[in-house]
């Protein structure tokens, strides 16, 4: 039952509320979770996307009495861009379809982005990390360096930047370009409000054991390793005079302890006997010098597209608080 001390009241008055769950073969928990957010967020409508399943998912979410939408391409990265696109409201509840996530809590979640003036509110997952059912251990692992990786690379202070329980602001929303198809998605989020300096908070809310017949779609290691390189890539585009500096500063320390004894011999002696080694270490030396000239020039196009993008955003009206 939803706590009386979270749910919603007159500040819900007049805001059109959708809570976007995509889904993927999640028959046996989607009825569960649409009737959950029906009961904590009843003036919300719940749109149910259904990614390529080969079960009875989109039935079974239509029967709950949610709004069911299809998207082919399989890919979470995918299902937020057409949700994303398509939804027009004022707060947008996300979630998973697989029963993980507390519906109740969502209220405080939307009062807290609407009377705090946030764009996003997270969803920190709190539970028995002893529970192998629910956090497997390369999860742990994986979700505590990446949110130590994500923070140094980028400033951050997510506590659980994976997380798929969300409240949305509609500036947020319509000013987010979806790029990554997959579980990316996730980081790329956490990256945008980044970029951008959105206000943001996280809500601890519990985290449960999925339905038993429903299976985990992520991979510890294939989608760790493909969130990492869109991590890299991120930080390539986001800042790339440090990522460029980085490269021509190890490149440039090669080209060095390639050379020092090149010069050494000609300062001894006039003569390069080691030809071939001091145009290495030269060529090198090129490299590094084209790899921070590089940095500087996408750095000022940087700059560019996050006014861009930060005007985009400020286009839009924040949510109103009743």
């Amino acid at each position: 039952m939803t706590n009386p001390s979270t749910a919603p009241a007159d500040w819900t008055a007049g805001l059109r509320i959708a809570v976007l769950l995509p889904c993927h073969n999640e028959e046996h928990a989607i009825r569960e979770v649409v009737l959950g957010f029906q009961e904590s967020l009843p003036t919300a409508k719940v749109y149910v996307y259904d990614n390529a399943s080969t079960d009875g998912t989109a039935t079974a979410a239509r029967d709950a009495g949610a709004i069911v939408r299809y998207e082919s391409r399989r890919g979470k990265g995918h299902v937020v861009c057409r949700m994303f696109a398509d939804i027009d409201a004022d707060v947008y509840v996300m979630a998973d379809g697989d029963g993980t996530y507390e519906p109740a809590d969502a209220p405080v979640m939307m009062k807290s982005l609407i009377t705090e003036s946030y764009d996003m509110v997270v969803g920190r997952r709190v539970s028995d990390r002893d529970d192998v059912t629910v956090y497997p251990r390369g999860h742990v692992l994986g979700n505590w360096l990446f949110n130590k990786i994500l923070g140094t690379l980028f400033r951050t202070r997510f506590a659980d930047v994976f997380s798929g329980y969300r409240v949305f602001s509609r500036r947020f929303v319509k000013s987010f370009p979806v790029r990554f198809t997959g579980f990316e998605i996730e980081t790329e989020i956490a990256m945008h409000t980044a970029d951008i300096g959105l206000p943001y908070d996280e809500y601890p809310t519990a985290y449960r054991s999925r339905h038993a017949e429903t299976q985990r779609k992520l991979r510890t290691l294939p989608d760790g390793l493909r969130v990492l390189l869109a991590a890299i890539l991120m930080f390539k585009e986001m800042r790339p005079m440090l990522f460029f500096t980085l490269i021509s500063t190890v490149l440039t320390a090669v080209a060095v302890s390639l050379g020092v004894g090149v010069i050494r011999e000609f300062l001894e002696t006039g003569l390069v006997p080691r030809l071939p080694t001091a145009v290495l270490a030269a060529s090198i030396q090129i490299v590094a010098f084209i790899c921070l000239t590089a940095g500087l020039v996408l750095d000022s196009v940087c700059r560019s597209r996050r006014e861009a993008k930060r005007l985009a955003y400020l286009a839009l009206a924040p949510v109103d608080n009743p």
